[in-house]
């Protein structure tokens, strides 16, 4: 069962400015990344699942945050059917992520009152998505659309939440771009938690790197 109200979730995306995304195998590793991120300040994270057993290292990833990390607030992405929605919302996952629009999974979170964000393309697919409930919309892939998609959308729709994944990076330039034009907050992979850290477990540099970004969101906003 979440450990978060969907509102609490949406407050903290909008707050925070930042959702870090990340998948790996290793369930140690994985620990030390979600450490390094909480230690930088992030405050949710995104467990992609794309890999064969990952709800099985999520529900032990959410765990270890329950325990160990007060207050980081783990959610799961790259979800594509309610089967899988449900599966970990079982085991604990606060908010769910998809790369499509689909209803049934917005009926299976809508039920257990989990913030559920849509992959959306389109303003009919935007639309489409809110009212269903959604709350943040996910744009995806971001870098496809660009900043001027979402500025184009928040004229006629100026209540729309948009948090773009793909294209974004921790870099100035980049992110006042994205807040300039609008978003609510931003998903950020490897971009942020980059081969090199994790090849080299230097999560103190990983940590910096979530710091610099909460910080320079926090400048641009």
């Amino acid at each position: 069962m979440a450990q978060y109200t969907r509102l609490e979730v949406a407050t903290t995306m909008k707050d925070t400015g930042m959702v870090p995304l990340f998948f790996h195998s290793d369930i140690e590793l994985c620990k030390k990344v979600l450490k390094a991120c909480y230690d930088g300040g992030a405050r949710l994270l995104e467990f992609t699942s794309r890999g064969d057993f990952a709800h099985e290292i999520f529900g032990e990833l959410n765990k270890y945050a329950i325990k160990k990390l007060p207050g980081m607030i783990l959610g799961v992405g790259s979800i594509t059917d309610a089967g899988a929605a449900s599966t970990y919302m079982l085991l604990g996952a606060n908010f769910v992520v998809t790369p499509v629009l689909r209803e049934d999974i917005a009926i299976a979170c809508n039920r257990r009152k989990v913030l559920w964000s849509a992959g959306c393309g389109s303003l009919t697919e935007i639309a489409k998505a809110e009212e269903l409930g959604c709350e943040i919309v996910k744009l995806f892939p971001g870098d496809i659309y660009g900043p001027k998609f979402v500025k184009g959308i928040k004229g006629p729709q100026p209540w729309t939440n948009i948090m773009p994944t793909g294209g974004v990076s921790p870099d100035e330039e980049n992110l006042k771009a994205w807040f300039d034009a609008g978003v609510t907050c931003v998903g950020m992979g490897s971009q942020l938690i980059g081969k090199e850290i994790l090849a080299n477990q230097d999560f103190d540099t990983l940590e910096a790197r979530v710091k610099e970004a909460l910080a320079t969101i926090k400048k641009v906003r």
